[in-house]
């Protein structure tokens, strides 16, 4: 076990899918206190094995102000406040603009961007005060590149970073630093949920990985330990960037 986040109270969001619960598993093992939170009840099973001084759980809707608040109450009552954010959460929908109503338009906007905005928003009062606090979201190729059939998430994970980039310049100068990972495909069930919703799934699973250069997708502790490096003290002098883990992907 390392000590690289020894004693640091870190929230994650989305906690229970793939990336998530590899966030968590490595911040705890480098000596974090985690609280990890979930839309799904299966967040619980992240504490399996560990003690309620290392890691605590809460089912939460994090487009909510109120579930938002239940979440930072819980870190602070269980660590006595928060020193870094992981907002994890996110949702998909496959469509091109003409086939989104406008009732999915708001629901992916709502988990991707929205989400981020409540979460960090909560965030940094606790942060201003103490002079220091590191957030991360998660992003994707989606908010630098156009992608077929993902008008929403474009749009949502588009929005995503240019909210971590106009954050990271309010706050650099408080001891804040504001990043993003932007990952490729990820075998996840989130990546399968969006498989599932092509018309030949496995003729678009053979076409995203080819559209890699690496020629596979990331998994999950990948983009996990790209978090935790933003994450942590030795990305000390980076604030307001996306570091891309796409094997290659936006560099074509």
């Amino acid at each position: 076990m390392g000590t690289a986040f020894e004693g640091t109270r870190v929230i994650v969001t989305g906690a229970a899918g793939g990336v998530g619960r590899a966030v968590v598993r490595g911040l705890l093992s480098e000596g974090a206190r985690v609280c990890a939170t979930d839309i799904t009840p299966s967040v619980a099973s992240l504490a399996t094995g560990y003690s309620a001084s290392e890691i605590v759980t809460i089912e939460a809707d994090v487009t909510k102000a109120a579930d938002v608040e239940r979440i930072y109450a819980l870190a602070g009552e269980s660590f006595g406040g928060v020193d870094g954010l992981v907002s994890n959460a996110g949702y998909i929908i496959s469509k091109p603009a003409h086939d989104t109503s406008e009732e999915e338009w708001d629901s992916v906007l709502t988990a991707n961007a929205k989400s981020f905005f409540l979460m960090a928003k909560r965030a940094l009062p606790e942060m201003l005060a103490r002079g220091s606090g590191s957030i991360v979201a998660t992003g994707s190729i989606s908010s630098v590149l156009g992608l077929p059939a993902q008008a929403a998430y474009c749009a949502s994970k588009g929005a995503l970073l240019q909210l971590v980039r106009q954050m990271a310049i309010d706050y650099a100068g408080h001891g804040i630093r504001i990043n993003a990972v932007g990952p490729g495909s990820i075998d996840t069930p989130f990546l399968q949920r969006y498989l599932d919703g092509l018309a030949d799934p496995a003729a678009g699973m053979a076409e995203i990985k080819a559209a890699h250069p690496m020629g596979r997708w990331a998994q999950p502790e990948e983009v996990a330990d790209a978090i935790l490096f933003l994450l942590g003290g030795k990305a000390s002098f980076i604030t307001g960037q996306m570091l891309m883990v796409d094997g290659g992907y936006s560099a074509r």
